[in-house]
């Protein structure tokens, strides 16, 4: 196969160069919080406190992460995490799809109004005081519907979808609908295999903030066989900062295990899932994302 060779000016290849020079310097800014995390959960109290860790581990050891593993409750932790967010994931998006697609078509009645309404929700909102009362009083303490409830759907991601949705040719609706069809089976067999890329994009955001979510954990469950991943690491850190002050508590060790190797530790095993399946997601986030926020 024959090559083509494009020739480009002084000037164009300079701009050329200096793009990925600065795109280079960029990812290696963006990279290198990670990288440090990285090194960090694998060195030495002392290197950290000296300050000698920059990218790669220094004298290497695995006493934070045997720390954070060695009674399997992080294990049990990270389960319910993916029980949370599995089950939150698949509710937001049914809630997300069942909510966008009538909105975005014009001939619903009310339209309009609705859409006021909606957008009320996203100005005002109650609080956590209401919204700590309200869940106790529909007895859902201790429960993962108090989180799952309340969560049920993000105006903003249902506002992307509508719009993605009002970009497609409504042609194939009616022509559809000339056929017989009816709403149900249009919206499941014509949009939302069309609607691939902004699915993809918007689970990833719920899938995210689910994984991370800290706060309504730390309110709303109190036994601690349904306690989540970050929550379970935040106790933990705590425990080994406690531990130091009080001059070292069982099994901790002032020479090999520090607050800075927890901490770094428990960033890696945090994110590292969510690096795992962002690759598989990445083609159809970046256009979902631009579709959904350039179009309507």
């Amino acid at each position: 196969m024959k090559r083509i060779h494009i020739r480009m000016s002084p000037f164009a290849l300079a701009g050329h160069s200096l793009n990925i020079l600065l795109l280079g310097m960029l990812s290696l800014v963006t990279l290198y919080p990670f990288l440090y995390e990285i090194a960090a959960s694998f060195s030495s109290s002392r290197a950290i406190t000296a300050g000698e860790v920059y990218v790669w581990p220094v004298e290497f050891n695995t006493e934070a992460y045997k720390r954070l593993f060695e009674d399997g409750q992080l294990f049990h932790a990270m389960g319910n995490t993916v029980i949370v967010t599995l089950v939150g994931t698949l509710l937001n998006i049914i809630m997300t799809v069942l909510a966008a697609y009538p909105l975005s078509r014009k001939r619903l009645i009310g339209r309009g109004q609705l859409l006021m309404f909606i957008t009320f929700t996203m100005i005002f909102v109650s609080g956590m005081i209401p919204n700590f009362i309200l869940i106790k009083s529909l007895g859902l303490m201790d429960s993962y519907l108090a989180l799952w409830l309340p969560g049920l759907i993000s105006t903003y991601n249902m506002f992307v979808m509508k719009s993605f949705m009002e970009g497609l040719p409504e042609e194939i609706e009616e022509s559809a609908a000339m056929d017989g069809a009816g709403n149900w089976r249009i919206l499941a067999q014509i949009i939302l295999p069309l609607c691939k890329p902004i699915l993809a994009a918007l689970s990833l955001f719920y899938a995210v903030a689910w994984w991370n979510s800290y706060f309504n954990v730390m309110l709303y469950i109190t036994s601690s066989n349904l306690q989540t991943l970050m929550l379970k690491l935040y106790q933990m850190i705590k425990q080994v900062d406690q531990s130091l002050l009080d001059g070292g508590g069982e099994g901790v060790s002032n020479i090999t295990l520090t607050p800075e190797g927890i901490k770094a530790a428990s960033v890696v095993i945090a994110i590292t899932p969510i690096l795992c399946v962002y690759p598989f997601l990445q083609k159809h986030f970046v256009k979902g994302v631009l579709i959904g926020s350039v179009k309507g």
